[in-house]
């Protein structure tokens, strides 16, 4: 088993784990590099069965047109508090040149265009036409392919939560360093296995997520990647919404069994009355603002669930 950032053979399995959320069979061992301490699933993720995955399960296909709502400008105390800028297209400043590589419903491509951006968009959902036809946005639907734009098009490149479900992050990354301009910028965010939350709950840490988050970067790894790719780590933060401990409360009181869907991650599921009292704890916990202060606590201690990574392309 090889480390898919630094190459060593040196990694050890450190658990099984299974999908908890949508209830795909089968384990997956989750191994760890003793150099740059990468995390990876080991096996082989074919197209075929990424292409299973997120067409027949991951819960995408129910998007409504209707609801569609470009993401809008936040800031002051309770934008902190929440931990809005968690977020990778929340560092892009205005008047730029963007590609959001897995830019979802295309929430942000509305936001950057009203900030004056020139944006593109790639997204291998295909519900992402619906919004792109509609609205007039540039989405190429499919995976992000480098030959698709000229060298150094682009000022800014962001992947938010999409370098964890990469099957070859190191090219993935070299993809990004080509189309972007000298003196570019890459913005990523992507889950800490490293923080509070996963040494907390273990194999229950919701951002385990097999076998759709395939790699779980640490500093040491990600500066590794984005030296290959020709990138310099600029800088790393972590900055966790509240709304994830939210989640994380509700997932440890529903984890279903191998092969099962969650109730809780599963829309339209028939919600029985244990799950509501379950619901309704949570609820108070969330209006008391605990999440939020405990959130706000590790992510001072740089020991958060999400990690901002900032990476530039060496000016020229």
């Amino acid at each position: 088993m090889r480390c898919p950032v630094c190459g060593s053979d040196s990694c050890e399995v450190k658990r099984e784990l299974y999908d908890d959320r949508y209830g795909f069979k089968g384990r997956y061992k989750l191994v760890e590099c003793a150099l740059c301490g990468h995390r990876h699933l080991d096996g082989v993720f074919t197209d075929a069965l990424l292409k299973k995955l997120y067409t027949d399960y991951y819960p995408r296909s129910s998007f409504n047109l209707e609801d569609y709502r470009p993401y809008t400008e936040v800031g002051g105390f309770r934008a902190w508090f929440d931990g809005e800028n968690y977020a990778a297209f929340r560092w892009v400043p205005e008047n730029v040149r963007v590609l959001d590589i897995g830019c979802g419903f295309g929430e942000t491509l509305g936001y950057h265009r009203v900030r004056g951006c020139d944006v593109y968009g790639v997204e291998a959902d295909e519900n992402i036409h619906r919004v792109a036809e509609k609205f007039g946005y540039t989405v190429h639907v499919g995976l992000f392919d480098p030959e698709l734009y000229r060298p150094g098009f682009f000022d800014y490149v962001t992947l938010d939560q999409v370098m964890e479900h990469t099957v070859n992050p190191v090219e993935t990354l070299k993809g990004v360093e080509r189309v972007l301009k000298p003196g570019g910028v890459v913005v990523l965010s992507m889950p800490n296995s490293n923080g509070w939350g996963a040494r907390l709950f273990g194999k229950r840490w919701i951002h385990w997520h097999a076998p759709y988050h395939i790699q779980h970067f640490t500093v040491r790894s990600m500066t590794m990647a984005a030296q290959k790719a020709g990138l310099t780590m600029e800088s790393c933060r972590t900055v966790t919404p509240s709304v994830w401990l939210h989640s994380q409360f509700l997932h440890l009181l529903t984890r279903p069994e191998e092969g099962r869907k969650s109730v809780f991650w599963s829309a339209g599921k028939k919600k029985s009355k244990r799950l509501f009292i379950i619901y309704s704890i949570g609820f108070v916990l969330r209006k008391t603002k605990l999440f939020n202060l405990v959130t706000r606590f590790f992510d001072a201690l740089k020991l958060g669930d999400n990690f901002i990574f900032i990476l530039r392309k060496q000016a020229r």
